[in-house]
């Protein structure tokens, strides 16, 4: 009973259906959608799926956390079992642009937004990035292009889903409670080229094994991309030029992105603009513009030479590990907030490798003194505006003051994403004052 359940049950009384609902789960919780359902006459139950709800029944549509083995069908029923996103899919008006993979989906798919955009086309995101294919299938006028953020779980119950273009970007273990192995992870992935035609497209990531085999699984025009090797027939990248066989066709300075794993993530969104016969220019113009995902290492602005990114949605250390690792300049951090019991300590050759000054925020401000204040100059700031002022004073041009804190936000803040807000707030700020000051 969730936003992909009433996305559905709108989509079935449009098409005539008769809807019901079933939700294992019981409390206050669905007080909003119970309140939506009952406006729309639509049957539902809670705290079980009893054998009833499935008497009579010809679909059964579950949320994408459901595995499909864990479905308690009768032995009686004989209902046919879709997924939300196949299930959708053949009300679809829109050119669909789909990508999957364990890891950048989201900025890919904001990204690729963006790029169509740009070039004067219409285009609407959807899928795996909370809002499901079914509530944007209806709508008027259908844009030109659908770009599909798609998770495995999607994937799993896909059967005649055939995007007009396709990417997968990687794959690493991930899910595999569900899928099992690595193996059988990756043939999920590769669905998503299974259904598609002579003129779509296909791209794939050639660096990774797992991938660039998927090639046989699809009848689509393929389009590799490579940060590792040259290719004659996709784009890669060569120091800091992205080619299209021997013809550069692009700079690693037309991004705003920072970091390896963001490369891969544009040299995919721009294959598939290239693939696709998008405006390149207005393509390249647009990609300038893209500063990130909110949160995600968004770069917010540059002040005086030095660049200020919000990665707030950096809850671990793992997350702050892939942060520092994404920027080949001097970092001043701002780190801190309601720690999770990890070992900071874990990371100190990086922070050795890449930080030049350290201000600390939140609770555990006095545990991350502890992991590097040995390594490197620290200071501890009052509130966020105290730590943008601190850090900006510390920076030198070329430098990027970055706030990756590696801990919930909630001694401090309602949220991550409250806390990068009032982080990009105090950093608009203190730009503004600095520009006053120089002009």
């Amino acid at each position: 009973m969730g936003r992909t359940a009433l996305a559905v049950v709108k989509l079935l009384l449009r098409e005539g259906a008769r809807p019901f609902v079933s939700e294992a789960k019981s409390g206050d919780t669905f007080a909003s959608a119970r309140a939506e359902l009952d406006a729309l006459g639509v049957p539902y139950e809670l705290g079980g799926h009893t054998g009833a709800a499935f008497d009579g029944v010809s679909l059964i549509v579950p949320s994408p956390g459901v595995p499909p083995t864990k479905i308690p069908l009768p032995a009686s029923c004989r209902a046919d079992v879709i997924g939300e996103m196949e299930f959708a899919f053949p009300y679809c008006r829109s050119k669909i642009i789909a990508v999957t993979g364990t890891n950048g989906k989201t900025t890919t798919t904001e990204l690729l937004k963006t790029l169509v955009a740009g070039c004067g086309h219409s285009v609407m995101l959807a899928g795996n990035n909370d809002v499901p294919l079914s509530a944007v299938v209806t709508s008027e006028p259908a844009p030109e292009y659908l770009v599909l953020e798609v998770s495995s779980y999607q994937l799993e119950l896909a059967h005649a889903f055939g995007p007009w273009a396709a990417a997968v970007l990687n794959v690493t273990p991930d899910h595999l409670a569900r899928h099992g192995t690595i193996e059988n992870y990756a043939a999920v992935k590769a669905r998503i080229y299974a259904n598609q035609g002579l003129e779509d497209i296909a791209v794939l990531n050639d660096d990774d094994p797992l991938v660039c085999v998927m090639a046989d699984s699809t009848r689509a025009r393929l389009w590799p991309f490579s940060l590792e090797h040259r290719l004659n027939d996709g784009l890669w990248l060569d120091g800091d030029s992205i080619r299209l066989g021997n013809e550069c066709v692009a700079q690693t300075s037309d991004t705003l992105l920072p970091g390896r794993h963001n490369l891969q993530n544009v040299l995919c969104a721009l294959s598939i603009m290239r693939a696709g016969g998008f405006d390149w220019d207005k393509t390249l113009a647009a990609l300038r513009t893209f500063g990130g995902v909110e949160h995600r290492i968004e770069f917010v602005t540059r002040v005086d030479g030095v660049d200020f990114y919000n990665d707030s949605k950096a809850t671990n250390v793992d997350s702050l590990k892939v942060a520092l690792e994404s920027f080949p300049v001097p970092v001043v951090l701002i780190a801190g907030g309601e720690g999770k019991g990890s070992d900071y300590r874990v990371l100190r050759d990086l922070v050795r490798q890449h930080v030049r000054r350290l201000i600390l925020i939140g609770d555990d401000a006095p545990k991350i003194e502890v992991a590097y204040g040995d390594l490197v100059a620290f200071e501890c700031a009052t509130d966020m505006r105290d730590a943008v002022q601190r850090a900006a004073a510390a920076a030198q041009r070329g430098d990027a003051v970055l706030l990756s804190p590696a801990c919930a936000s909630f001694d401090m803040y309602t949220s991550f994403e409250h806390r990068g807000r009032v982080f990009k707030d105090a950093v608009m700020d203190y730009a503004r004052e600095a520009r006053k000051g120089l002009s």
